[in-house]
């Protein structure tokens, strides 16, 4: 629990004093030479502030918002059900050994919506005093299906470069300097694989920061199946993308810091390699320090949980007047469709209905007869969390009988389009 929460959110933005760069080292072969991890995220913070004096205060409005919707998060959210995000991956690459295969990048992705998901298989190692404040985040990833000019793309770009090794002066995010320039930010989450230098394994920017240089670059043998031991399970990307999506280091890059989450136990410092529970610091006993967060820095087979709180904090920036909330509408993940098929998407979405609404026992859904099969139909709450209890049984209906009275939504899907309908639980 953090004493004096949201005082210490704004004090958090004045970071010119603190040291960020974490030990932790990488050979340029990817091999570990110094035992740790390396994530240069608020190193890069305390450089753009200093270049940037606006960003705090822009920084300090997406703390408000995010106040704000921890505070009622039902009525802030401007969604329901999963928010999935388009990425596109920029590799750049040197040698062919950088260059990294699509099934590595295709593994990423389902590390990415496993972690996020809490469907990771070591979520299974969660000591018992924190599996209750062990969470989903209802946020996943896709691979882009649609390019910024409405074009079919694999969302991977790939690109070879005279480069050998790039830092955190975001060279890789612009085409001029060698690297590649970002797809629109509000539209996709840009993902650049690289080969870091100075033992770095990664770095991210955080909401409120420039378009130009918004998102995550790792290092290209983190990904799993890679060289870096023992960070080659993918969970650098996990960590990155959670400082993507407003999240802190779990110590608070201070000794007995604050992370601004209300159920991360308070700890003196980052944790390395794989601790035994319980490790008591900062008098948080008899749990200990939540070393298992995604957001410590212990090996990849080691980190296997995101909080409640932190998932809170992650779906704010999705709710209303939300840092991220434009991805809600972007088309990034959905293929383009031949002219011919607009006509059927028009006739689907009009075929699909549910009723009786309000119901009380069963919701009756109805999709269009060719193709029956290939739809999904799931139930979410209005903070976006799936009702489990009111599976679709294939052929038609939906038993609502075990849900609490109150307003749900219906989300159908074919895989390429999502239709979304409210209904009433008498």
């Amino acid at each position: 629990m953090k004493s004096n929460f949201y005082a210490l959110a704004l004090s958090f933005l004045g970071l010119a004093t603190t040291a960020f760069a974490q030990e932790a080292r990488l050979a340029f072969d990817g091999t570990r030479t110094q035992p740790g991890r390396q994530c240069a995220t608020m190193e890069v913070l305390q450089a753009q502030m200093a270049a940037d004096p606006s960003l705090a205060q822009r920084m300090a409005a997406v703390e408000a918002q995010t106040r704000n919707f921890e505070t009622n998060p039902t009525a802030n959210r401007s969604t329901a059900g999963e928010v999935i995000i388009p990425v596109v991956v920029h590799v750049l690459y040197n040698t062919s050994d950088q260059n990294v295969a699509t099934t590595q990048i295709e593994a990423q992705i389902r590390v990415l919506n496993e972690d996020f998901a809490k469907r990771n298989a070591d979520a299974a190692s969660i000591p018992p005093e924190f599996a209750g404040a062990a969470a989903s985040t209802n946020i996943q990833f896709v691979l882009a299906k649609r390019d910024p000019n409405g074009a079919a793309t694999t969302g991977i770009i790939r690109k070879q470069t005279k480069t050998r090794s790039w830092s955190t002066n975001d060279a890789v995010k612009n085409s001029r300097r060698g690297g590649d320039d970002a797809w629109p930010t509000s539209q996709y989450l840009n993902i650049w694989v690289c080969n870091l230098g100075n033992g770095l394994l990664g770095y991210a920017q955080f909401p409120g920061g420039a378009a130009s240089t918004d998102g995550v670059v790792v290092l290209y043998s983190s990904l799993p199946g890679g060289s870096s031991k023992p960070y080659d399970k993918g969970r650098t990307a996990t960590h990155e993308v959670g400082h993507w999506l407003n999240l802190r280091h779990i110590w608070g890059d201070a000794s007995c810091g604050n992370d601004l989450v209300q159920d991360t136990p308070t700890q003196q410092t980052s944790n390395y390699g794989c601790p035994s529970f319980p490790r008591v610091t900062c008098s948080n006993g008899p749990t200990g320090d939540m070393f298992m967060n995604y957001m410590d820095y212990t090996d990849d087979a080691c980190m296997y949980m995101f909080s409640a709180g932190q998932s809170t904090r992650m779906n704010a920036l999705f709710g209303a007047g939300g840092q991220r909330a434009s991805l809600l509408t972007s088309q990034g993940g959905t293929a383009p469709r031949q002219a011919s098929s607009v006509a059927a998407l028009a006739t689907d979405r009009a075929a699909i209905g549910i009723y009786p609404n309000p119901a009380s026992q069963t919701l009756n859904v109805s999709v269009p007869a060719k193709q029956a099969s290939a739809w999904s139909v799931k139930v979410y709450d209005l903070r976006g969390y799936e009702m489990r209890q009111a599976r679709y049984d294939g052929q038609g209906h939906v038993p609502v009988a075990g849900l609490p009275q109150g307003l749900y939504q219906v989300v159908v899907s074919d895989g390429q389009q999502t239709i979304r309908q409210r209904f009433q639980k008498d």
